[in-house]
């Protein structure tokens, strides 16, 4: 097991819709996921919203695949020093210099980070069902680790891995200690953390959840990647990186039976994912530390 790896712990989730868009270019165009925002309760009295604006990032390459077309929700934020005027913040306490405060502020999926960061993911899901993440170190020839599964543990949220629509899951939790993981690499040639995610209809039998990470083969994660399909296109809600962490989300992640409702913030990445089988689905990112920082630099 991996020292990156024991502080890792991700999870996202789907639901099958389609996505409006208006415009001409397809990278440029304005996407609204309506279908995803209306998966959340709505807000008591509030008044009727517009919805986030996303922006397309990457086209699928060739012939469009087919299938059920799914999507996949995940915020990944990067922790800074608290300053005056930010609203929320984490609390932790360090044994030299007492208590510390930071703010998550987001990042776009794929932003480049830097070995020592503190980095967060919380993650929704539109649908009902069970998620399983699975990470590997991924090295700069391309090679990966050996797979872990690394949610979930009967360590976090005591083996529940249950997703349904509004509920917002913040990893690590935020009474963890710290409640952040730390990028650090193993080898000099590692690059970043391959984080493969999956959402069930029903929880998958040939796993039974440990109190750490456990370990899985090569041919077990292949076959389920296989099945659950492919991400064919990444999309990133325009104006959102650099928003510091709200109190809903705040709120709605410290308190399992709170959710967010079409009003608060929306999830900063979308993944669309096709598959031909849409009881299970997956997606992968990167947490990429490819940029080493200069010993006793704070994170940025």
């Amino acid at each position: 097991m991996t020292k990156t790896t024991a502080w890792l712990v991700g999870a996202v989730a789907m639901v099958a819709l389609p996505l409006v868009a208006h415009g001409q270019d397809e990278q440029t165009r304005s996407i609204v996921p309506e279908a995803f925002l209306k998966a959340r309760p709505a807000a008591p009295k509030a008044a009727p919203s517009s919805g986030p604006i996303y922006r397309r990032v990457n086209r699928p390459a060739g012939q469009a695949a087919r299938g059920t077309v799914s999507e996949i929700g995940v915020t990944i934020w990067k922790l800074r020093p608290t300053v005056a005027g930010d609203t929320t913040r984490l609390l932790v306490q360090d044994p030299q210099s007492g208590t510390v405060q930071w703010t998550p502020e987001r990042v776009e999926a794929g932003t480049p980070l830097s070995l020592g960061d503190h980095v967060r993911v919380s993650v929704e899901s539109p649908r009902d069902g069970y998620l399983y993440v699975i990470d590997r170190e991924q090295y700069a020839d391309g090679t990966t680790s050996d797979p872990f599964l690394i949610f979930p543990t009967t360590r976090a949220r005591g083996g529940d891995n249950r997703v349904t629509g509004g509920r917002l899951i913040e990893l690590p939790a935020q009474t963890d200690a710290p409640p952040f993981f730390t990028l650090q690499a193993t080898r000099p040639n590692q690059v970043a953390e391959l984080i493969t995610v999956l959402i069930s209809q029903q929880p998958l039998m040939d796993v039974t959840p440990s109190a750490g990470p456990l370990a899985l083969s090569r041919d077990t994660v292949a076959r389920w990647e296989k099945e659950a399909g492919s991400t064919v296109e990444q999309l990133e809600m325009v104006g959102g990186a650099g928003r510091a962490w709200s109190a809903a989300e705040q709120r709605a992640g410290a308190d399992a039976t709170r959710l967010l409702t079409q009003q608060d913030p929306p999830p900063q990445t979308v993944f669309r994912v096709v598959t031909t089988s849409p009881s299970l689905v997956a997606t992968r990112f990167t947490l990429s530390h490819a940029r080493a920082r200069v010993a006793g630099t704070p994170p940025r």
